[in-house]
């Protein structure tokens, strides 16, 4: 017997069945780099445009792509951002292209939903993929720091590198190794009847850094900085 499709009202049997709402349920996008990240001063416009294009550009493009065959299924369209999307952890195109996903997602939500389409925005906290592996960020910042004009070294100092290329190796300490925790988000997000708008992954998003995004600028940048490296010019 061969499988029966649900048809439109009207559709004689002896004709081609035609799905009630072909295209396409979910939209999920993830794909993202950190690199080349440092502190903004070590940094070229480049260096910005190469994160932007991907995290937040190539975002934009995939979703504009496909958001007609979203719309003709009333789907879901899940953009995975971060918690530097709302609170900018260091330099570099990462945090800002953060910050445009939660704002493009926020505009795309308000658009569709006289169409039936719901957005979702997922914000991970610290886990263990190649954007925190710690070997390629230490080469990027010897990178750069190689290429930086000698003042500017001089107002940095070699203890300021040294004290970021020690922090980065502790990095893994502080990451979670169980991506299900993210994957579960995404499957909510896909099946339920009633998603979230914003999902936080992770207990340090949870308990940390959201409850911290909601504090005084004052009191945040107090918590996010304490353990900055000194600078050899420091005032």
């Amino acid at each position: 017997m061969k499988n029966k499709l649900p048809v439109e009202s009207g559709t004689h049997v002896n004709h081609t069945p035609r799905l009630l709402h072909p295209g396409l349920w979910g939209l999920v996008n993830n794909a993202g780099i950190a690199v080349p990240v440092a502190p903004n001063e070590w940094l070229t416009k480049d260096d910005f445009v190469r994160v932007l294009d991907v995290n937040l550009i190539g975002l934009i493009e995939v979703t504009l792509s496909f958001l007609p065959l979203v719309k003709r299924a009333r789907g879901r369209v899940i953009n995975v951002a971060s918690i530097m999307g709302r609170l900018a952890f260091f330099g570099g195109g990462y945090c800002p292209s953060k910050y445009g996903v939660e704002a493009f997602s926020d505009s795309l939500r308000r658009e569709m939903l006289p169409f039936g389409v719901k957005v979702c925005v997922i914000e991970p906290g610290y886990f263990s993929t190649a954007v925190t592996n710690p070997q390629l960020i230490i080469e990027n910042f010897t990178r750069l720091w190689k290429r930086l004009p000698e003042e500017t070294k001089a107002s940095y100092g070699e203890s300021y590198l040294k004290a970021f290329i020690h922090a980065t190796r502790d990095l893994p300490k502080s990451c979670n190794s169980d991506l299900s925790v993210v994957t579960g988000c995404m499957k909510h997000a896909l099946t339920a009847r009633h998603p979230r708008t914003r999902y936080s992954a992770g207990w340090d998003a949870k308990l940390i850094f959201l409850p911290l995004s909601y504090l005084p600028t004052w009191f945040a940048d107090f918590v996010l900085t304490w353990s900055y490296p000194a600078p050899a010019q420091k005032v």
